[in-house]
């Protein structure tokens, strides 16, 4: 009973401070212009996500100082260098929304803050379970694997926070199956971390679906980022789960954002520029719209979520199934997008 009154302050205060900041009086207040490469079309405040990691930071303190015997955070190294690093990426971050910051400054921070997670906290990818090939282990290229990963999840965030409703809704869903495993697991900083995080979202949606008052912006997606990749290495560590849970419970962003990725790699195109050709932002110009393209994406995202479950559950050959299946629906939404592209352009 306790924890759920946490929760419903987080939500509740997420919600206020979303649209406070909202208004433009707020000492917080920064406009979004739209430019050539963006999907919406008028100036919006984009430092929502002040609101969610505010609410979620509060959640944890409150967690922290209702249940003294939970030490949900302050006395374990790992949980310190993990909310410390996201503390930081948070900081810049926000710099960057205020006056920018290039993108070697950028990455710097995010390179800095993935090996606190992995010298500081000591979190590294364990072996991987491969169909048919079984436990395979990373070797001498653990720790650069690791760090790429932690890298890579901060960034796909924000190259996936393009669009209405989007960053939101995945960090609302994706981060709610985290803390169920979380709590299926016993695992006290996970759950709650994990919950305060999609409750803070959930507060934040009220404001940012379709038509968005409010944009999270990178003070918000650059550490939510972070803290799903942390978070993931965490509960692998833990044996909570193992990889492929996390990458299927995140997958309508980790597909989308290395699809494209590697197809503007070959194409010899700046990956650090904004552009509109994700499959998201196909979707919406190729006439579905915002709100359309998110419920969409939100019944992927809860999809993805039951398969995660199934996976969890299953043995080698039921896991072997939700993957082929998990890799069967992308392809398909590929081909589907591909399809709606050419019918337009006829």
């Amino acid at each position: 009973m306790t924890l759920v009154l946490v929760f419903t302050t987080v939500f509740v205060v997420s919600w206020w401070l979303t649209g406070r900041l909202c208004d433009p009086a707020s000492r917080f207040y920064l406009l979004d212009h739209p430019n050539e490469r963006s999907l919406h079309e008028r100036p919006t405040p984009r430092t929502g996500g002040l609101a969610v990691l505010t609410s979620a930071a509060l959640g944890l303190e409150l967690s922290a100082m209702t249940n003294p015997g939970n030490q949900v955070i302050g006395l374990n190294g790992q949980e310190v260098w993990i909310l410390g690093a996201a503390a930081v990426l948070a900081g810049v971050s926000f710099c960057d929304d205020r006056w920018g910051l290039s993108p070697l400054i950028r990455f710097g921070v995010h390179a800095s803050a993935a090996m606190a997670v992995v010298f500081g906290a000591g979190l590294r990818l364990p072996a991987v379970w491969l169909p048919v090939v079984g436990e395979t282990e990373w070797g001498w290229a653990t720790m650069p694997i690791t760090l790429l990963f932690l890298i890579w999840m901060t960034n796909l965030y924000n190259f996936m926070d393009g669009m209405d409703g989007f960053a939101g809704g995945m960090t609302m869903l994706g981060f709610a199956f985290l803390a169920f495993f979380g709590w299926h697991a016993g695992h006290p900083f996970m759950f709650v971390t994990a919950s305060v995080l999609s409750t803070g979202a959930a507060g934040f949606l009220h404001h940012n679906f379709p038509p968005a008052r409010i944009f999270m912006g990178d003070v918000g997606s650059v550490p939510i980022g972070f803290l799903s990749g942390a978070l993931a290495l965490l509960g692998m560590q833990e044996h909570i789960f193992d990889l492929w849970v996390p990458l299927v419970l995140f997958s309508p962003f980790v597909v989308d954002a290395t699809i494209t990725l590697v197809r503007r790699l070959a194409q010899k195109q700046k990956i650090w520029e904004a552009h509109r050709s994700h499959y998201y932002q196909r979707l919406v110009l190729a006439g579905w719209g915002h709100k359309r393209t998110v419920l969409v994406e939100y019944g992927l995202m809860l999809l993805c979520g039951a398969l995660a479950l199934l996976y969890q559950a299953g043995d080698e050959l039921q896991r072997t199934a939700v993957l082929a299946v998990v890799s069967a629906v992308y392809l398909a939404l590929i081909v589907g997008v591909q399809f709606l592209e050419r019918k337009l352009s006829l």
